[in-house]
């Protein structure tokens, strides 16, 4: 990542709000600096032939925590990787799981590549290699070390891997776990490749649910009509806007893109500036908005939520004074460095941190990783049995009462939950049950005043009792 004057690094940032944390606890130094600690770090260095000449590729995968297994995290394709930044959202990821009861200790990877500059097959040889190694070096099996996809990934590169595996070892008979986010018919489970921003929207649903922390936004009213700016508009930022605009009556009031942002205060359709993007490649000249070439001031625009779904360190010392939101929802890992972080807890702005809201992602690929596991798809023993008992309901009731039920209704009471509405469920339950767990935590202790600093405690707590519970040695 490019250095940002006056401010520590990304994973300086973590650390430095993980401090804050930890002394509002005052956990003892040997605990709190297991904790801290990254576990082990891999970097790698091979080679592949490519269109006759043989290029160098560098790639890291660092596990921070093992204090549950397997270590979960992304693999990212990104030509500005380095260690510092796996390094740090490997860490982010053990406080993550923790967070959302995930039993997950954390890990991350990243390559060091442009993606747009290969070829499919190209790409696969690279990821075939790539994942050879991380086997290879013990990095990388359904039992300790579980990738999925990231930034620059996607389905296709979790099915290449997987398979990479699977050749590797024909011997284990769970190698399908090795990674999620796979395909539907590799091992992949419905509703994994929307899971993170499905998440953004149950959490923004949770915080909205309480007056209180609405009244201290300065807002009021329901989620409908809403006015909102989002950073990025890819995987993580098309479903949060999408699902938030199209099911909440959120209105999308700016998307902020690489090649500038468009503004319409009326509200843009998000699915039709996605396709829009699909086809032309940008969102210039895109008919139902104005474009505004400096796309980053756009941050600043006022809002009620301003949703950073893109990179690390955008909302920084230079521009957090100037951002109008009311309400900052962090669908990126840590759009907000520390020195900002800061500034805006002093201005008031509500923060909904990384470590919760973009955590639907983790735990849909738990789900996806018991269901390969367990090598059964969820709601197969079940939604016939459910269908069946709630017939019996509805006939008991036509019974009883002697009024015929509608068609619809006994529909309605008869279905059976199949396995996309098992996983949106689950998601839901998760989000709002971390989210009260973090407000017990603020409104518990005096010396926390937002939302960041509770999540922390949140995590810490639970992961300072395990090492209590099993044990350092």
């Amino acid at each position: 990542m490019i250095a940002i004057a006056n401010e520590p690094s990304f994973k300086e940032s973590v650390d430095l709000m993980v401090d804050r944390a930890m002394a509002v606890i005052s956990l003892d130094d040997g605990t709190a600096s297991a904790i801290k600690s990254c576990n082990s770090l891999l970097q790698v260095k091979f080679p592949v032939k490519i269109r006759g000449k043989i290029e160098v590729f560098t790639g890291w995968r660092a596990t921070h925590s093992t204090h549950r297994l397997p270590s979960k995290g992304g693999i990212r394709y990104a030509p500005y990787a380095d260690q510092d930044e796996v390094e740090a959202l490997a860490a982010l990821m053990t406080y993550k799981c923790a967070l959302v009861d995930v039993p997950f200790g954390g890990s991350k990877g990243a390559l060091l590549i442009n993606p747009s500059h290969y070829e499919r097959d190209e790409l696969e040889m690279i990821t075939r290699r790539f994942a050879h190694e991380l086997i290879r070096k013990g990095f990388l099996s359904p039992s300790t070390n579980v990738p999925a996809p990231d930034m620059g990934t996607g389905q296709r590169e979790m099915a290449w891997i997987a398979d990479t595996y699977k050749h590797l070892h024909p011997e284990d008979i769970n190698y399908i776990a090795c990674v999620t986010g796979k395909p539907l018919h590799h091992g992949g489970i419905h509703g994994r490749v929307e899971a993170t921003g499905r998440g953004v929207q149950y959490a923004v649903r949770e915080f909205f649910r309480h007056p209180e922390d609405i009244k201290s936004a300065n807002m009021e009213g329901s989620l409908h009509g809403k006015t909102c700016v989002i950073q990025g508009l890819g995987n993580v930022g098309y479903h949060a806007s999408k699902f938030l605009s199209e099911d909440d009556g959120v209105i999308i009031t700016a998307v902020i893109e690489r090649d500038g942002a468009l503004i319409n205060n009326e509200g843009i359709n998000i699915e039709s500036l996605n396709q829009h993007i699909i086809e032309h490649g940008s969102i210039k000249n895109y008919p139902g908005a104005t474009l505004e070439e400096n796309g980053v001031a756009v941050l600043e625009k006022e809002c009620d939520m301003l949703i950073p779904a893109a990179l690390e360190s955008q909302i920084t010392l230079e521009n957090a004074d100037r951002i109008n939101a009311k309400l900052i929802v962090e669908a990126a890992n840590g759009p907000i460095t520390y020195g900002a972080d800061e500034i805006l807890n002093k201005k008031g702005t509500i923060i909904i941190p990384d470590a919760y809201a973009n955590a639907g992602g983790v735990t849909v690929s738990y789900f996806e990783w018991i269901r390969n596991i367990s090598h059964i798809r969820m709601g197969r023993m079940q939604k016939r049995h459910d269908e069946t008992h709630g017939s019996q309901i509805a006939a008991m009731l036509e019974e009883l009462t002697g009024n015929t039920i509608s068609e619809n209704l006994k529909k309605s009471v008869a279905h059976g939950a199949d396995e996309l509405e098992l996983v949106r469920s689950g998601l839901d339950d998760t989000m709002r049950t971390a989210y009260q767990q973090i407000r017990e935590t603020l409104m518990s202790n005096e010396n926390i005043n937002d939302l960041r600093t509770a999540s922390y405690v949140t995590s810490i707590t639970k992961i300072a009792r395990s090492y209590l519970d099993i044990g350092v040695y």
